[in-house]
């Protein structure tokens, strides 16, 4: 017998296991497609912070678990063994025009308060950053020290073998007892949809690829509107494309080639680097773009952590606590915007 069974074994169901073992829980995971068979097994792994302006419930959410990343990724590290691919590196941006300057300025005089003094958006000279800046119209870029990377499939193996490592079953089948929690990823909020008659969440294709190019010490990119992402075993990441309509889930195709090319021209050193992976996968979004926490809208005596969408890593530390604040000691933390019923 378990206290809590989790449905998914990704970003979100990993870590909400991890918080509930932590809390003394007896936890099992189960999914069929095994640890990071979905979305989670992805390539890109930019954790991105919104912008430091307007802010909201999701914003301060989101800059409360980037926080948390460090301390929650280096123990998991230590429990388990395994490389999660963390890594506060950073972000250069570009600043296409005056207008985006000053729009950039402006949030570097909000950041000061709205990040708490514990991370940077600054604007600095293109020439500063060295041959690793993007090129940019201005000459100026945008540099942030909040923005994190990780490799996902090696973050889900790193927290998978931590789990294990503290007496967590993570099984392809199997009863679910205790308390059970659904992070089914996007199959499960289009299952939601059909139970409920009405869209509440679907997925969202996306296409990434993976170059082999030794940038480890580099901060990340956003150029043209993609990733591009030095990872901590000598790769970089590409991503990725945003698409509503698809067929098959997990194909690559002209959509990547084109990723692949603006990519090479914002970064031309990637054109000699040889591409070692291409990657298509479905992430879960909700229809209120924020995730999906709390107690299930359809199952009685359930509850959900689904709709990560493309902040799932980033959210995952903060999403983790409060769904074990929730279903362990029934205090509930969760921002009102995040709750199912904001997407019924």
């Amino acid at each position: 017998m378990v206290d809590v069974t989790v449905m998914g074994a990704g970003a979100f169901g990993l870590s909400v296991a991890w918080a509930c073992q932590k809390r003394g829980a007896r936890v099992r995971v189960i999914d069929p497609n095994g640890v990071a068979g979905g979305a989670s097994g992805g390539l890109v792994g930019a954790l991105a912070p919104h912008t430091p302006e307007n802010w909201n419930n999701k914003k301060a959410f989101q800059f409360e678990s980037l926080i948390m990343a460090e301390d929650f990724w280096a123990e998991v590290e230590a429990v388990g063994g395994q490389p999660s691919g963390y890594g506060r590196s950073g972000r250069l941006q570009p600043i296409a025009d005056q207008r985006a300057l000053a729009l950039a300025e402006a949030r570097a005089e909000s950041a000061k308060t709205l990040w708490q003094g514990k991370a940077q958006w600054r604007v600095i000279s293109a020439e500063s950053a060295g041959e690793w800046a993007p090129a940019s119209p201005t000459g100026l870029l945008i540099h942030d020290t909040l923005t994190a990377r990780m490799h996902p499939r090696q973050a889900c193996n790193a927290l998978a073998a931590a789990l294990r490592a503290k007496g967590v079953e993570i099984v392809t089948e199997g009863p679910a007892q205790g308390r059970v929690i659904w992070a089914t990823g996007w199959q499960g909020l289009c299952d939601l949809s059909e139970r409920l008659g009405r869209t509440v969440g679907n997925g969202v294709k996306g296409q990434a690829a993976l170059f082999k190019l030794d940038r480890r010490d580099q901060p990340q990119l956003f150029a043209d509107g993609l990733h591009i992402v030095p990872h901590a075993d000598g790769t970089v990441a590409v991503g990725s494309t945003s698409e509503r309509e698809f067929g098959d889930a997990t194909a690559t195709d002209a959509l990547l080639d084109d990723v692949i090319e603006r990519a090479k021209r914002a970064l031309p050193e990637l054109t000699a680097a040889p591409i070692l992976e291409r990657w298509a996968g479905v992430r879960p979004r909700a229809k209120s773009r924020a995730p999906m926490l709390g107690e299930h809208p359809v199952l009685k005596g359930s509850f959900i952590a689904n709709g990560g969408f493309k902040i799932g890593f980033g959210m995952a530390p903060k999403v983790g606590q409060v769904m074990a604040d929730l279903v362990l000691e029934g205090r509930d933390e969760i921002p009102t915007d995040f709750r199912p019923e904001a997407s019924l």
